[in-house]
Formats: C-alpha cells, sequence, structure tokens
C-alpha cells in the first residue's frame, strides 16, 4: 500500500489531481412499442408493427466528460459521447463514434469556447422549451424539424456528414456567455472546402433570457451546402414553472433551397405541459402541428400529440409509458400508407 501511494503521488501530485476530473456517463433507455400505420423507425407506414426499441423517452447513450482547474479561473473543459442502440446493442452512427459530442474547449468568467462536434444553436435554444422536455428525439417535431435533426431534404447542409440533417456540426466553434438572467450564444462551423471558404459553412446566433420560474429562448442559425444552397432555420418559444406544472410552447420555422430553382419551408408550433402529480409520477402532454409547402407541390404536413406518464423508482430510474397519434394532412404520409398513425410503448430507463 505504502509502495502504492508513493508512486501515485510522483505520477499525479495532490495539487494537480485535486483540480482535474473526469466522469463516465450515460443513460439506457429500453422500450416495447406496438404501432399502427408507423414502422419501428417511425415513419408513415401501412402496417402495424411490434417492436422493442432504444430511446422513447431519452436517447441512449454512453459519454465521457471532464475538466481541468487552470487557475485564475480557467478551466479546460471535453466531453465525447455517443449514440447507442440498446436493443441491438450498436451505436446509432456507424460512420461517427463520438456523433453525440466531440469537444475542447476553454471556460472561465468570460463564458465558455467548446471546438469540435457539437449541437447547433437550434438544439439548444428549443431544449428549455420543448413540449415533451426533448423525449422521444426520432419521433418530436421540435428535434426532427425545428431543430433540422432529420429534415429530409436530400441535401447536406453544413459539416453534418449526412444528407438526412444537420443537428450537429463538425469543425465547429460555440460561444456561450451568461451575463445575469441572459445568455448568449454564437457559433460558427468551418466548411473545409477546398478553394470554397465559405461552402458547406454555418453561423449562428442564440440567446435565453430566464427570471425566476419563466424563461424565453430563441436562435437563428444559416447552413450552406457544397454548392451554395441554403438552408436558414429559426426557433422562439418559452415556458413557465407554476407551482408542479410547467407550460412550454414554441414556434419553429426553416426554408431550404433543394436546387437553384426549388426550396421547402417547413413550419412547427407546439404546446403542452408537465404535471408533478406527486413527488414520484410526472404527466405530460404535447400537441404538434407541422406545415409544409414545396415548390411545384401541394401544401401538406400533419398533427401528432405525445403522452407520456413517469413513475421514479430512483433517483436514477424510471418506468414510462408512452402513446402518441398522428393525422397526416394532404397526402404526407406517401401512397399506400394508413391516413394516421398511433404507436403506445413501456418501457425503463435509467441513467448513470
Amino acid at each position: 500500500m505504502t509502495k502504492r501511494l508513493i508512486a501515485t503521488a510522483l505520477l499525479c501530485p495532490i495539487a494537480v489531481c485535486a483540480q482535474s476530473s473526469a466522469t463516465i456517463y450515460g443513460i439506457a433507455d429500453l422500450g416495447v412499442r406496438h404501432s399502427s400505420g408507423l414502422s419501428a423507425g417511425h415513419a408513415p407506414d401501412p402496417g402495424n408493427t411490434n417492436a422493442v426499441t432504444s430511446g422513447v423517452n431519452n436517447t441512449s447513450r454512453l459519454g465521457y466528460r471532464g475538466s481541468e482547474d487552470l487557475g485564475g479561473g480557467l478551466r479546460a473543459l471535453f466531453n465525447l459521447e455517443t449514440g447507442l442502440n440498446v436493443d441491438a446493442g450498436t451505436t446509432v452512427n456507424t460512420a461517427k463514434f463520438f456523433d453525440r459530442a466531440s469537444v475542447l474547449g476553454l471556460g472561465g468568467g468570460w463564458g465558455t469556447l467548446l471546438a469540435g462536434r457539437q449541437t447547433n444553436l437550434l438544439a439548444d435554444a428549443i431544449s428549455p422549451v420543448d413540449a415533451v422536455g426533448m423525449r422521444f428525439a426520432s419521433f418530436n417535431p421540435n428535434i426532427v424539424t425545428t431543430a433540422v435533426s432529420t429534415h429530409g431534404l436530400g441535401v447536406e447542409y453544413g459539416t453534418s456528414g449526412a444528407t438526412t440533417g444537420s443537428y450537429r456540426l463538425d469543425n465547429s466553434l460555440k460561444y456561450a456567455g451568461r451575463f445575469g438572467g441572459f445568455t448568449a450564444k454564437a457559433m460558427y462551423s468551418f466548411g473545409e472546402t477546398s478553394n470554397a471558404a465559405s461552402a458547406k459553412s454555418s453561423t449562428g446566433l442564440g440567446g435565453q433570457y430566464q427570471i425566476e420560474q419563466f424563461v424565453v429562448s430563441g436562435a437563428w442559425q444559416k447552413f450552406k451546402s457544397a454548392n451554395y444552397l441554403d438552408l436558414d432555420a429559426g426557433t422562439l418559444g418559452a415556458a413557465y414553472q407554476f407551482k408542479s406544472v410547467k407550460l412550454a410552447a414554441n414556434y419553429g420555422r426553416n426554408k431550404g433551397q433543394t436546387t437553384g430553382t426549388a426550396s421547402t419551408v417547413q413550419k412547427v408550433a407546439s404546446a403542452g405541459a408537465t404535471w408533478a402529480a406527486t413527488p414520484a409520477v410526472d404527466l405530460t402532454a404535447a400537441y404538434y402541428k407541422l406545415d409544409r409547402s414545396r415548390t411545384g407541390a401541394a401544401d401538406d404536413g400533419y398533427s401528432r400529440v405525445i403522452l407520456f406518464a413517469e413513475y421514479k423508482l430512483s433517483r436514477r430510474s424510471k418506468l414510462y409509458a408512452q402513446a402518441d397519434y398522428t393525422d397526416w394532412k394532404n397526402g404526407y404520409q406517401g401512397s399506400g400508407n394508413k391516413a394516421s398513425g398511433t404507436g403506445a410503448t413501456l418501457g425503463v430507463m435509467h441513467t448513470f
């Protein structure tokens, strides 16, 4: 034991060890889901589906984060995080292991500056004002469309690494600073395209103001493709905690150029409430309405209701029941699929 303590002291002086920290954390979320008019991946479908599904309440993940006190109020920060499919034991993104976060930066009294792969400012802005509290990410219209996680436009806007969405960007710098009750954010992602300085770049601004139990949050972000097609997106929402009830509402809009002469506009309005019925039980109800217009096509969209009931087994573990109803408008679901979709999930979530 004495030899071990001496070795540790030589390798890691007490003053340094005490100022550094690193944490392994994560979420394991798994549920049994039945749906009608929706596939196992929650897309419009002509039939019924039974599945064991990961991430209905919250996305399953594994992460590493830490900081080191550098003195003078300055600290070094890092965060590495990957999404997991607990039902299959695989990573969500097969092309990028740390698909959810891969950042390194500095923080101090002036704020934080992080560099690497990280969420866009739209995602940051909807987090405190989303009607279901950012649950069910692959099905939540505020995450899918407002924050352009799955814009479905077939173009890679920004350095997202995909043509399906731009929720996270590579090669990015993000600043966040708090000034009283106001938090300001700015983001720039380098396109890193040879001989084309702004191709695949992204620029954004965001802000959040909180006073007591009331918060207003919004952001704007512009993304460019390799061919200089633009995706412009904005969001603004508010939330209010009144005793045991939290009310939340948000509006988001984005316009993406899909060719030099065609574009798609998508708008999402949402509202909902969460009631802490008892210290162990939370009940959430939310309504989302999406409207889409496209060059040369009829307007369409859908409305969606999402319900959650959660029972806390402990501080880290909870059981949940979820239900949803989707009503497609003007053929949004595509030919041969049902005009509406329903789903129900029973699951368990553990955080560590």
